[in-house]
């Protein structure tokens, strides 16, 4: 199974990093958060990636074109213009396809044009969030309910604490909760091959018509998830996640 991960985004929101970088390849912990994802995917045996590049995609594509060198030590023989590999650190089991899907092509026409590639079930998610789900549940679910698509659904947590009031006065204040009942589109999506015949072209979103005709037509599952997950829109949401890291509290990294 292939995994299609969405990295062509201009990341307007977090411009302190994107100026320079696409939004996949900003670093958390040293490593961007591109290849967390990944990492992820890779725990429940899914190491082969489709990744729909855009705004300075070629940054991404010299990542890749350098891991081997990046994770190993090297000795160059500048004199007779030689390198050697000294000691190869262990690596992944990837097969990585970068496909350029346009700078300003929407989500749902990044997915179009890479309809060549993928000609079986297969999962697709945004290039900007981290979560610990079980993605290998989240497929058992898609291929019980034998549906075109299974959106992975979740509760965030509300961003600002809240506070208790009584008889107009302010009574106790409350750590940030989660999200109560209200539940969000999460990435991690599981789709058949048919979800290409409800994208038209560049302009196409995703999140808008397709998505919504799926669910008119009742093709569209879902999977709950309560467990953690963050997006990364913000430089403050980046401090978060760097902060996990940091710590070893990030409840993403299953490997």
């Amino acid at each position: 199974m292939k995994a299609v991960i969405l990295a062509g985004g201009l990341g307007t929101r977090i411009s302190e990093e994107t100026w320079k970088k696409p939004k996949p390849m900003i670093e958390i912990g040293g490593k961007p958060i591109l290849w967390h994802i990944m990492k992820h995917y890779s725990v429940h045996d899914i190491n082969e990636f489709v990744i729909c590049c855009g705004y300075k995609g070629y940054l991404i594509k010299e990542y890749f074109a350098n891991y081997f060198l990046h994770n190993s030590d090297v000795t160059f023989d500048i004199k007779n213009d030689k390198i050697e590999v000294i000691h190869k650190k262990s690596s992944e089991s990837w097969i990585v396809t970068l496909v350029d899907t346009g700078e300003n092509t929407m989500t749902g026409g990044r997915i179009k044009r890479i309809n060549k590639l993928v000609d079986e079930t297969f999962c697709l998610t945004y290039g900007d969030g981290v979560s610990d789900i079980d993605i290998s549940s989240s497929v058992k679910t898609h291929t019980k309910n034998q549906l075109h698509a299974t959106m992975t659904v979740v509760q965030p947590k509300n961003r600002f604490g809240r506070v208790q009031i009584e008889n107009e006065k302010i009574v106790e204040f409350k750590e940030k909760p989660d999200g109560g009942n209200d539940w969000i589109n999460g990435g991690f999506f599981v789709f058949e091959p048919a979800v290409f015949d409800y994208l038209e072209n560049d302009e196409t979103i995703l999140e808008r018509e397709p998505l919504e005709k799926l669910s008119r037509e009742k093709q569209l599952g879902m999977y709950k998830h309560k467990g953690f997950w963050q997006s990364m829109d913000t430089f403050r949401e980046k401090q978060l996640l760097e902060e996990l890291w940091s710590k070893e509290k990030a409840p993403w990294k299953t490997w």
